[in-house]
This record gives structure tokens, sequence and C-alpha cells, in this order.
């Protein structure tokens, strides 16, 4: 049963992927046009710079989705929701000190 969660998980996360490329494609497209999109997809893909996708993401599920921005944000970078309070967290140790 492991191995059948393992598989599940590796394709959900895959999906989650593609859904975030597709929207970062979406929202480049909408806000610049198709040419600035293809440009985002090939600098992501060829030198690992997924900065333009995730931005892209972020106003496609905002602004093209009707997603409030809060959600957006958690969409387009997930990884927010534990670095936030981590870094809330190490300054309030710091502090203490």
């Amino acid at each position: 049963m492991s191995g059948l969660l393992t598989v599940a998980l590796v394709l959900l996360f895959f999906g989650y992927g593609l859904a975030q490329i597709s929207a970062g494609y979406i929202g480049i497209d909408f806000y610049f046009g198709g040419f600035w999109a293809g440009l985002a997809l090939f600098v992501a893909f060829v030198f690992r710079f997924t900065l333009p996708i995730t931005i892209g993401s972020f106003f496609a599920a905002m602004e093209v989705f009707g997603w409030h921005w809060i959600i957006a944000l958690l969409f387009a970078a997930p990884g927010l929701a534990l670095a936030i309070p981590g870094v809330i967290g190490s300054i309030a140790s710091v502090i203490k000190r």
C-alpha cells in the first residue's frame, strides 16, 4: 500500500506542477502576450529560473481565475505558507535572547 500512496503523491505533485506552469503561461500571456509567455517558459526550462512563471501563475489565479489574492498566493508560492511562520519564529527567538 505504501508504494501505491507514493505513486499517487508523485502524480499529484506532477499535476500541480503542470497546473502552475500552465497558469503561469496564461498569466503572462494575459498581461504581456504570447511571445513573452513563451520566452518565460523557455527561460524556466533551459535556465531553471522560474520566478516569471511563479509571478504569472499568481496573476493568472488572481485576475483570470478570479481567486482572492491570498488563495492565489498560496497557489503560486505554497512554500510561503511554511516559510513565513519559520521566519517569524526565528526573529522571535533572536529577540528573546
